[in-house]
């Protein structure tokens, strides 16, 4: 039976490929769907590097190869015109999120996981310090770019956005925050200043993202996801230890995310079927039926039909629910 879409992304998705034969894959379907889904540069590499072609055809191999160069290329340009502009800065706290803090965290290559912006969470209190930093480096402000990303502040030097939150959760959560700073680990290779959310607090922080994305985010997100609950096991890095689950769940009651933690490790669980007894770890077990279901209906199984358009009817009400007020 030829592989379906599932298998090749299951096949191409992970960092320790099975040496097996991909011939009579959906690859016109996978091809575009990987490149949208942030996934072609890993599936490059896995394809050239790993699996000796795998049975793709050549103009697969070869468009996703230009993926995985350009991604290189890209990610190195964005993180070293960032580590220019804010390497001298000190005395401050600001953090990277998402693909900033998760490209050499979580991946064996850089390339693998496609960084489209810088994010950051910083104090108010370090901002003018950020600014300054910046603007000498010629970034200048992006108020269209923040108010696309719902946040406080955008700047871009016309190659590399850089989005800065000063907040991740909503109002009357401060002290949620001032927790979440104490425990920021240090990212020095960008400088004193920059820090990176501990491993709990990633992992919530994460989820967080796809709930107020109504989960229409690329796969790429839940790649990031399986390594964090699996304690980043390729490298021995930052996040390279199991997740202390009962905190994950404390914190996620905490942070009214429980809906939102019981969602995406679900989805995680279901693409990738390793990470399942993992997943049961991580989950909220106090959720009613009820509520489980509906999420079953409204996320785990739309997210996980792979190739079609995941749209979902109602999806600011199904945000707001997801959040539980943490939005």
């Amino acid at each position: 039976m030829a592989p379906s879409l599932l298998d090749t992304f299951r096949s191409l998705a992970s960092f320790d490929p099975p040496r097996r034969s991909l011939a009579g894959a959906p690859w016109e379907e996978y091809a575009d769907w990987a490149i949208a889904q942030g996934l072609a540069p890993m599936a490059a590499y896995n394809l050239e590097y790993r699996m000796a072609g795998a049975g793709a055809p050549e103009w697969v191999r070869d468009r996703l190869l230009s993926v995985y160069q350009g991604s290189l290329n890209d990610n190195v340009m964005k993180l070293v015109n960032f580590k220019r502009a804010a390497d001298e800065v000190e005395g401050q706290r600001w953090a990277l999120l998402g693909g900033a803090s998760f490209a050499e965290a979580l991946y064996p290559h850089v390339a693998f996981r496609p960084v489209l912006e810088i994010q950051l969470l910083a104090a108010p209190e370090s901002l003018a310090p950020l600014f300054k930093a910046l603007g000498q480096a010629d970034f200048r402000p992006d108020p269209a770019a923040a108010q696309e990303a719902g946040a406080a502040h955008a700047l871009s030097d016309g190659r590399t956005a850089v989005i800065i939150r000063t907040r991740l959760l909503g109002p009357g959560r401060e002290a949620a925050e001032a927790a979440m700073a104490r425990r920021m680990m240090p990212m020095k290779v960008y400088g004193p200043s920059a820090f990176r959310l501990d491993l709990e607090d990633a992992v919530l922080a994460l989820c967080l993202e796809h709930a107020r994305e109504g989960y229409q985010v690329p796969l790429i997100s839940f790649v990031d996801l399986r390594e964090l609950l699996l304690g980043a096991p390729s490298l021995g890095g930052p996040y390279s230890r199991k997740p202390d689950f009962a905190t994950l769940k404390t914190r996620a009651k905490e942070w009214r995310l429980e809906r939102a933690l019981w969602a995406s490790a679900s989805v995680a669980a279901r693409l990738f079927p390793e990470l399942e007894a993992t997943a049961a770890e991580a989950r909220p077990g106090d959720l009613r039926g009820a509520t489980r279901q509906l999420l079953e209906r409204l996320v785990v199984g739309p997210v996980c039909a792979l190739g079609k358009l995941r749209v979902v009817r109602g999806a600011d009400r199904l945000r707001r629910w997801l959040v539980g007020g943490a939005g």
